[in-house]
């Protein structure tokens, strides 16, 4: 009987104040949104950077000229490098022709370069991407090196980009949620000055504080679950006609965005809507019940 009690309130309640209501569901729906797409985000980058420290390898450029002798010195120190996983060396042709198979699309320009312009290098996969300055450090004032080049400090600055992205789109999230609450506490306070008689009754016969307080903070919660519905909704249309679209292009560059990837985010928005929805209308009817 309880149970049906309290329900039945809920839809009341929720009925009772229907725009506000809908402007709170609106609201959350929102900034879980924007929170469910900021988790994608960190996913996303964290799998990017895997891959791609995975693919990364250092380039050391030699001299012009520079003796075998020393080129084969270097070759032993590379190859006893514990920091060093693999070694390529790549003689003038062999760059050559890849710079050809770079640059296929500019003809004019690998016309106008010649074989021997183009410097011996070493290729090197390392144990551990992240210790490039570790081998820049070491190999930088070896006779014959000329340049040593990292493909990870180019990486590092798409990240932080990617990192700021993520960063502005948790502090909107922020934001949206900041406004949520206040829509929440707002809404609770109006549905429950509205019903004052109802609860100064309920008090005055021994009702329990809990008793008195369930029937809005479940309206705050169940407004919080739709919220996170549509926030889910939000983001299977993003993968549907963004990623899955527009952005298709890019599966290259980018790491794909799966169906498991979207729906992870559905337990950490509902969660964390219900809940701050809750602790929001509680907090707020501690100050009512007070009065």
């Amino acid at each position: 009987m309880r149970v049906k009690y309290v329900l039945s309130e809920v839809l009341v309640g929720l009925w009772r104040n229907v725009t506000m209501t809908i402007a709170m569901i609106i609201t959350m729906a929102v900034s879980l949104t924007m929170l469910g797409a900021s988790g994608l985000m960190y996913r996303q980058v964290s799998d990017m950077k895997e891959l791609y420290y995975e693919n990364i390898e250092v380039s050391i450029f030699l001299k012009t000229d520079v003796p075998a002798e020393a080129r084969d010195a270097l070759q032993v120190k590379l190859d006893g490098d514990p920091l060093v996983e693999d070694v390529v060396y790549v003689d003038k042709d062999e760059a050559y022709q890849r710079f050809q198979q770079m640059f296929q699309d500019a003809p004019d320009l690998v016309g106008a370069v010649q074989a021997d312009v183009l410097p011996e290098s070493f290729r090197l996969k390392l144990t551990n991407p992240q210790e490039y300055r570790s081998i820049y450090d070491q190999y930088k004032d070896d006779a014959a090196v000329d340049e040593i080049v990292d493909q990870s400090a180019l990486l590092d600055k798409i990240f932080n980009i990617l990192t700021a992205i993520q960063n502005i789109a948790l502090a909107a999230a922020a934001v949206m949620a900041i406004a949520a609450l206040l829509l929440v506490a707002n809404t609770i306070q109006v549905a429950a000055y509205s019903k004052r008689r109802e609860v100064a009754v309920m008090k005055l016969v021994g009702a329990s504080n809990w008793f008195i307080q369930a029937p809005f903070v479940l309206e705050a919660v169940v407004a919080g679950l739709i919220g996170s519905l549509l926030g889910l909704l939000a983001l299977v249309g993003a993968k549907q006609f963004l990623f899955d679209g527009s952005l298709q292009s890019l599966q290259g560059l980018l790491s794909p965005v799966s169906w498991g990837d979207i729906l992870i985010m559905f337990p950490l928005m509902a969660g964390v809507g219900g809940l701050v929805s809750a602790v929001t209308a509680w907090v707020t009817l501690r100050f009512y019940l007070r009065v």
